[in-house]
């Protein structure tokens, strides 16, 4: 964030804040990213919720992943820094967030998919079936259970 306050001598000695104003030609701005990742939804136990954690990149690791993309990063496991009246409140609590070093994509663009034959049968079979709509909507939020009209009307919502 930039500086909004005075930090010379002179404004200290003087009681003055001061006011600095923003000089967009003079400033160099550097890409950042916030990303949030969660567990994969196989991993997370029954009835629980994912976790969440917060990943910082800079620079060339910025605009690499977007949202449901399946990812390793290695960085550094920091704590968020809290200034002011957050940090009192915060106490001997603290968030965290990881740095990122390095970003790795497993998933592939869906024109990079190669389906196998077992993979091409089953997709035929299902096709075939006839209870494309159920298994549609089971598939909606696998994690919880029940809920099946409610999971519908939203496969109705996403598809129209």
């Amino acid at each position: 964030t930039p500086m909004t306050e005075c930090p010379s001598v002179e404004c200290k000695q003087n009681n003055s804040k001061g006011q600095l104003f923003l000089s967009t030609r003079a400033s160099k701005f550097l890409p950042f990213q916030e990303i949030k990742i969660q567990e994969m939804a196989d991993q997370v136990p029954v009835g629980h919720i994912p976790r969440m954690l917060t990943v910082h990149a800079h620079g060339t690791l910025t605009r690499q992943v977007n949202p449901g993309d399946v990812i390793d990063v290695a960085g550094i496991f920091l704590p968020t820094p809290y200034t002011g009246f957050k940090a009192i409140r915060a106490g001997l609590l603290t968030d965290t967030y990881l740095e990122a070093m390095h970003v790795n994509q497993h998933k592939k663009a869906y024109d990079d998919l190669l389906f196998d034959a077992k993979a091409l049968r089953k997709i035929e079979q299902y096709k075939h079936s006839g209870h494309m709509y159920e298994y549609l909507s089971k598939s909606i939020a696998p994690e919880i259970y029940g809920h099946l009209d409610v999971k519908k009307a939203l496969l109705l919502l996403l598809i129209g």
